[in-house]
């Protein structure tokens, strides 16, 4: 791994409920990124939640203390050449996770997640904390 990453939901997720195993990751990262996308994830399901206003305000924390990426028109140009692999392949992945996966792609960050179906996606680098 190349010491950038761009992390996914489910890492944050992880990161925010203080897994040790996140946390030890962390702290050996050289840079850290955070898709847009994953704050739109994270954002709907604080919204879906029993404690709607505090997960709401540790989502803004969080997004205010990290770097943020969003989709651009090199993200789109990577997410129309890994859709059509996966479609090739048949093995597609869910939207979302198509343009988390161009995103870590278009900038060469190792993406750090929990979800196996990240490896269908060819180059891409992936890892798991």
């Amino acid at each position: 791994m190349n010491g950038r990453y761009l992390l996914d939901t489910n890492i944050v997720i992880a990161l925010i409920a203080k897994d040790s195993s996140v946390e030890r990751g962390l702290a050996s990262a050289e840079k850290v990124y955070v898709p847009s996308l994953v704050l739109g994830e994270l954002y709907f399901g604080a919204r879906a939640s029993a404690r709607k206003d505090r997960n709401l305000a540790r989502i803004d924390e969080f997004a205010a203390a990290n770097a943020v990426l969003v989709p651009d028109v090199a993200t789109a140009r990577e997410y129309g050449v890994l859709k059509a692999a996966l479609r090739a392949k048949g093995r597609p992945i869910p939207e979302n996770d198509m343009w988390i996966a161009a995103i870590a792609q278009q900038h060469g960050l190792t993406l750090i997640t929990r979800d196996a179906h990240f490896q269908e996606v060819e180059g891409l680098a992936v890892g798991s904390w």
